[in-house]
């Protein structure tokens, strides 16, 4: 994958508030970061959806949607093949279905774009430092 075009997706991150670190981070890290960063929106909108807080809910599913949305234009499909095509595709499936749970006010789906986002998570960081591309330092560094 090549990292260097997720700006969308990192300028997103950031005005949540997680600035420090970006610019040290490895591309590993800065797309753990964009991870939970759209996981934290998702959770978030979940619970301005059961308030019924529409705005906030809009608002926080709209930053879940362009985080996704970095992290889809980020992939390099040159080098990535089959994963990243699968991913593009998967990625542009959970943006649709936030714009549908937003508009239909559906928990369900969520927690279906939530789970999904989450076992992508769970393979980035299973993923050994050597194929990372980054020192046994810089993976302390940035945990």
């Amino acid at each position: 994958m090549s990292f260097g075009q997720s700006k969308q997706g990192l300028s997103e991150y950031s005005s949540v508030g997680v600035q420090s670190g970006i610019e040290e981070a490895s591309p590993h890290r800065l797309i753990q970061m964009l991870l939970d960063g759209a996981l934290a929106r998702i959770a978030s909108a979940r619970g301005f959806m059961a308030r019924g807080e529409a705005a906030k809910k809009g608002e926080h599913l709209g930053r879940a949607i362009s985080i996704i949305e970095g992290l889809r234009v980020s992939l390099d499909r040159q080098q990535g093949g089959a994963l990243a095509t699968n991913l593009d595709n998967l990625y542009e499936y959970m943006g649709r279905r936030l714009v549908e749970a937003n508009l239909n006010n559906e928990v369900a789906i969520l927690t279906e774009v939530h789970g999904l986002l989450q076992e992508i998570k769970s393979g980035w960081d299973a993923l050994p430092v050597e194929v990372r591309g980054e020192t046994a330092e810089a993976q302390k560094a940035s945990a």
